[in-house]
């Protein structure tokens, strides 16, 4: 891995960024919201930092920041399901001008290894579209297995989608670590 971004909390100025992305169709559409107007960027922003603050905190919104212009280019996202069965889940999404360059693949293994190290999960989980072949590839490239078909379990605007799940266990990761992959 080349590390080409890092992980940090959300700023409010955040939501220039988030716009320029959020707002583009094919960006959002394999997704439940969007494409977003300046309002619901700002408002997704605001709602990232009143999570920051909250003191059982189980949503982890971060920005995801290229190395080289130091610009805001994506958000990786974990959520902890089930706190006592140690579940979790990650997201990420990316800025179509930086797609193909293997930062969702990055962003994924960082949001996995926070996780496992410091939340101490056993088991993270992540969902995708069945037409988004990119994303499913970044999921089978991180070590993590595709459990099934879960059917119309998201309602978009054009009507019910089925996801892929996927998931990997903590002692998979090791493997996966111990491997090099990620």
């Amino acid at each position: 891995m080349n590390n080409q971004v890092f992980l940090r909390e959300m700023e409010e100025k955040d939501w220039i960024d988030v716009h320029e992305y959020a707002s583009k169709e094919i960006v959002c559409q394999y997704q439940p919201w969007g494409p977003n107007n300046e309002q619901e960027s700002k408002d997704f922003v605001k709602q990232v930092m009143k999570d920051t603050k909250s003191t059982e905190r189980t949503r982890f919104v971060y920005s995801i920041v290229d190395k080289e212009s130091g610009k805001m280019i994506g958000a990786g996202e974990f959520n902890i399901r089930d706190s006592q069965n140690r579940s979790g889940e990650i997201g990420y999404i990316i800025n179509p001008s930086f797609w193909g360059k293997g930062i969702a693949t990055e962003v994924a293994g960082q949001l996995i290894k926070f996780g496992f190290t410091q939340l101490k999960l056993h088991r993270i989980f992540a969902t995708c579209d069945p037409r988004n072949i990119a994303s499913s590839k970044v999921l089978e490239k991180i070590g993590m297995i595709k459990e099934g078909r879960m059917r119309e379990d998201l309602l978009l605007k054009d009507g019910w989608r089925d996801s892929f799940l996927y998931s990997i266990l903590e002692e998979e990761w090791q493997k996966v670590l111990n491997r090099g992959l990620i």
